[in-house]
């Protein structure tokens, strides 16, 4: 079975893990905290450095690789050397992977050509996004399935097709559009935010819920929550809704508290 470990979810740093509790195999998704946060979650989940086989990038916004060097270099001092698995127009304009490029390893991420990094078979997806170019992540090991979605500001066609049929799915839930609309946000950045290129609210998140539901599913977190234009509780009591008598369990991953799901 996968396991997810949200260590950190939100505008001020995001990163989290994908465990396959068969093999003790673990993925890491983004770097956008700092070496002692980002420790202290390992120590959280109960997950050793060694044990993390590739670190996934979503795209190249800070909030997602500012925590890149210092980590890895935290990692190695433990004995880990964990490659940076990221596509090219990602990698070509984010200086947090270019200035690595020679003293860490580098591996092609391809949107929808799938590979399997020791165990874990993982198919990259396009999102819709502001940056270079951004994607989320379908993970299958052991007969299970997870998938994982946030900085897109629509489900792509790829996005919905990669999601079918997940146990464990992370999915946006970034904003109330009646809070972004009359909340502290200038107009652009609240532009940007609802625009096709920004983040999924809640009501987005609960309509493609209600497209994804199957019996199979157990598990739905709210990802990437917006500390100025939501609450914790809110996209929980829509996805809620939207799940209608279905039992899977919904709970919000928080910016500076971690989370785990299995």
């Amino acid at each position: 079975m996968l396991k997810l470990h949200v260590i950190g979810s939100g505008s001020k740093g995001n990163a989290a893990l994908i465990e396959d509790a068969a093999t003790g195999n673990v993925l890491a998704v983004d770097c956008g905290l700092c070496a002692r946060d980002y420790l202290a979650g390992l120590s959280a989940a109960g997950v050793d450095p060694a044990q993390i086989s590739g670190l996934l990038i979503t795209h190249e916004h800070t909030d997602h690789t500012k925590g890149l060097g210092v980590v890895l270099r935290a990692l190695r001092k433990k004995g880990a050397q964990v490659p940076v698995y990221v596509d090219e127009p990602a990698a070509r304009n984010s200086r947090d992977v270019m200035a690595l490029v020679g003293d860490f390893s580098f591996r092609q991420l391809e949107q929808g050509k799938r590979q399997n990094i020791n165990g874990i078979d993982v198919l990259p997806f396009a999102t819709s996004h502001d940056a270079a170019s951004s994607c989320g992540f379908r993970f299958e090991a052991t007969g299970d399935a997870l998938g994982y979605l946030t900085d897109s500001g629509i489900v792509t066609p790829q996005a919905h097709d990669a999601l079918q049929q997940v146990r464990i799915l992370a999915l946006e839930s970034n904003h109330d559009p009646e809070m972004l609309r009359v909340g502290p946000y200038p107009y652009p950045l609240k532009r940007r935010v609802g625009d096709t290129n920004g983040h999924l609210s809640n009501q987005q998140a609960a309509d493609e819920l209600r497209e994804l539901m199957w019996s199979g599913l157990e598990q739905v977190v709210a990802m990437h929550i917006s500390q100025n234009n939501n609450t914790y509780d809110l996209p929980e009591a829509v996805l809620r809704e939207a799940l209608g008598d279905h039992a899977a369990h919904v709970q919000s991953a928080h910016q500076s508290r971690m989370i785990s799901v299995c």
